[in-house]
């Protein structure tokens, strides 16, 4: 078991995709090609709020952008992080801070610190998983392929 394992609990994982309902996403980017807003346009198409957390955009999606967590006006479910693995410690704190339940970390948003602050605060921790992508694996399309195989991949037997 890998120190990332205790981060990446598929029943951790599918109970906070059944329970949440409203999604700030630090980080999220108002460039198209950036993997932020394709995740954020996704699970905004799949019924979830997004409230984007961005200092530098006025507005994301269609949804207005705050400059923090803090800041934010309506309550939040999960605090989804697309910044650097630095930046996470302060993240935990406010996600801690405006009450929300779960804290989930992209791809490479690795930090132990921020882990620990958010797991004191009561706060579900994900971490090195992409939400989208465990959306997909859980609730939507992928749900029979990928279901709980712990890894994606377009490589068939046979063929490498």
């Amino acid at each position: 078991m890998t120190a990332l394992d205790r981060y990446q609990d598929a029943l951790t994982i599918q109970r906070v995709l059944h329970t949440t309902r409203t999604i700030a996403i630090v980080g999220l980017s108002g460039n198209e090609l950036r993997a932020s807003h394709f995740v954020g346009y996704y699970l905004k198409r799949h019924g979830y709020r997004i409230v984007p957390v961005n200092p530098r955009e006025q507005e994301i999606l269609g949804e207005r952008s705050y400059p923090s967590l803090r800041e934010v006006p309506v309550p939040v479910d999960l605090v989804n992080v697309f910044r650097a693995p630095d930046a996470l410690p302060e993240i935990a704190r406010e996600t801690v801070e405006i009450g929300a339940t779960a804290l989930w970390c992209q791809f490479g948003v690795i930090n132990e610190e921020g882990a620990r602050i958010a797991e004191d605060g009561g706060v579900s921790v994900v971490m090195d998983r992409c939400l989208k992508v465990e959306h997909a694996r859980y609730v939507g399309r992928m749900h029979w392929l990928g279901f709980n195989t712990r890894r994606i991949t377009s490589v068939r037997a046979g063929l490498q």
